[in-house]
């Protein structure tokens, strides 16, 4: 069973300019409807260890802790739950002309596997979503 999910999006921005849009965690809300709301724990530029509280449509609320970061590039957080964790991940590369970014959610443990299986549609359109409203928030123009 897959407890993968990927998804990657060419964008017509400068990488560092679509990194600006994707790290400012606390603003997601602002730009995609997958988010409800998010209260980071701490104030700055995201770093290792920096945690926030996520809530989204139809989903469990959870704390996500940065546990790897390339500043500019990429990060991962992780959030727990009893028998499960989920780890998301978060890239933007340059790509020519723009930013290639590649979003990831993938599900561990036992609840894990039927995380996965029960929100797999949800999970797969929730991040190709993401992608989309982070392309139309840093071009500002809707995109398909």
């Amino acid at each position: 069973m897959k407890r993968i999910f990927t998804t990657s999006r060419h964008i017509d921005a400068a990488a560092s300019e679509v990194w600006a849009v994707l790290s400012d965690v606390a603003r997601w809300p602002e730009w995609t409807p997958t988010i409800d709301s998010v209260r980071r724990f701490d104030e700055g530029p995201l770093r290792l260890g920096s945690r926030a509280e996520v809530r989204q449509p139809r989903l469990p609320k959870a704390t996500w802790e940065v546990t790897e970061l390339v500043a500019g590039r990429s990060f991962t957080w992780e959030a727990t739950g009893p028998g499960m964790r989920t780890i998301g991940r978060h890239e933007v590369v340059a790509d020519g002309d723009g930013a290639l970014v590649t979003l990831g959610i993938e599900q561990l443990g036992p609840m894990g596997a039927v995380a996965a299986w029960v929100w797999r549609g949800l999970t797969q359109r929730y991040i190709e979503l993401e992608a989309s409203s982070l392309d139309a928030r840093v071009t500002g123009h809707a995109s398909a």
